[in-house]
């Protein structure tokens, strides 16, 4: 079976599942493999429950010719199938990365792009090795942007995915301390993200980034086009409002008021702005969109809880955006101000000095209380509440009664720090 064969049944049959319990009536069945399941045991389960075909790649479990392809591997075939799709398409393809933000930038770009165009992009953060291909295979025929979420945690991933999604346009939000485990320290970080500025240098394509960022622009040297963003020294610039819980800021003539916490959103929202303009999309379509969108999953969120002002940002962590969070809510003007801090995982050799800096920084300011939750905050030395996870940190707020109080709650998402306001 080739892939130009397999690609003539997708397009009667454009809709791909990898998993038996999402799967609809009329969709091709990928049986991938992971460390605790077997994709191909499923296959039939598929069939049964209305797949069109499974593709396979285990001849044990070959049992219906007629609607099951033997492949040598399936998510090989995944990934080459999706690699074909994209390969009709003569569209802008926007790759999306970076260490913090790159789920929200990917929102807010979406969210102005498709004022004006038919737009496709990521479904949450299905950004990896299975969502990438999943992302490409989900666009149709009349689309006209397209934007895709490149997330890794190890070298060589962002390379890989370049080559599927074959980015005319990308965009690295910041280059942080996260996973550092995997890229072996934050050089590796910088080589593993600028693996999408390598493809689109090669490749006669687009850049945009930060301009407060110098580092972006080292790496951005050689790349055929580049568009800037920022406060300054930039093609598209803006500033953000000061005091604002939720970020204000001033962009193309608009003051844009955002439902997102925190002036470090600002190269986020500027990024949307940037992209939307480079597009023809006028400003004040631009400032409608940025200021309609809602960021949900535990992102940048801000919500009441009884008398109290909950920050809620614990989709994950790491040193850089924890210390952007902090200084931000620190910053905030609010009497009373209580931090849930969960801990960071995922930084190999670097964890305990990680988490004593933030203790460092912590301490530079007088807070109501600050409660740490799990991880190495019990490997190191500070004068705040330690509680092992989040159930224990849910019991404690509870019991406090807090009255007209503003709260931060951020942590790695492994210590699932939302559990501490579920009802």
């Amino acid at each position: 079976m080739t892939i130009a064969q397999l690609y003539h049944i997708y397009q009667q049959h454009p809709s791909v599942q990898t998993d038996t319990r999402k799967l609809q009536p009329g969709d091709i069945f990928f049986a991938l493999k992971g460390p605790n399941f077997n994709g191909n045991a499923y296959a039939k389960a598929a069939l049964d429950a209305g797949a069109a075909v499974a593709v396979i790649d285990e001849e044990a479990y070959f049992t219906q010719p007629d609607k099951m392809m033997l492949v040598p591997d399936v998510l090989e075939a995944l990934q080459q199938l999706a690699l074909h799709h994209r390969q009709q398409f003569s569209i802008p393809f926007i790759g999306i990365t970076g260490s913090n933000g790159k789920t929200t930038t990917k929102e807010l770009v979406k969210t102005v792009l498709e004022t004006t165009y038919k737009t496709v992009a990521t479904v949450g953060n299905l950004n990896n090795h299975i969502g990438v291909p999943l992302t490409i295979l989900s666009i149709p025929a009349d689309t006209e942007m397209a934007v895709i979420e490149m997330g890794a945690n190890h070298q060589l991933e962002i390379e890989g995915y370049c080559k599927v999604a074959l980015p005319t346009h990308g965009l690295i939000t910041n280059i942080g301390k996260a996973h550092l485990e995997g890229f072996g320290g934050p050089e590796g970080v910088k080589k593993a993200k600028g693996e999408l500025y390598d493809y689109l240098r090669a490749n006669n394509g687009t850049v945009f980034y930060f301009s407060g960022y110098d580092y972006l622009a080292e790496m951005s040297k050689g790349i055929p086009h580049v568009i800037t963003y920022g406060a300054e020294h930039a093609d598209y610039t803006g500033e953000a409002v000061p005091g604002t819980a939720l970020l204000e800021f001033k962009a193309g003539g608009e003051h844009i008021r955002t439902q997102l916490v925190g002036a470090y959103n600002l190269p986020n929202a500027l990024a949307a702005f940037a992209i939307g303009r480079h597009f023809n999309i006028p400003a004040d379509v631009i400032k409608k969109a940025i200021e309609g969108y809602v960021p949900s999953n535990n992102r940048s969120q801000i919500m009441p809880l009884g008398s109290n002002l909950v920050i809620m940002d614990a989709y994950n962590a790491n040193p850089s955006s924890m210390k952007a969070a902090i200084e931000n809510f620190a910053g905030l003007e609010a009497e009373s101000k209580v931090l849930l801090l969960g801990g960071m995982m995922e930084l190999g050799d670097d964890s305990v000095k990680e988490h004593q800096e933030l203790i460092k920084l912590l301490e530079r300011t007088h807070w109501k209380a600050v409660v740490l939750v799990g991880g190495d905050f019990a490997k190191v030395q500070h004068p705040y509440i330690f509680l092992k996870n989040a159930e224990e940190a849910k019991r404690w707020l509870d019991a406090q009664g807090f009255e007209n109080t503003h709260l931060l709650i951020k942590g790695s998402r492994s210590v699932g720090m939302e559990k501490v306001i579920q009802s």
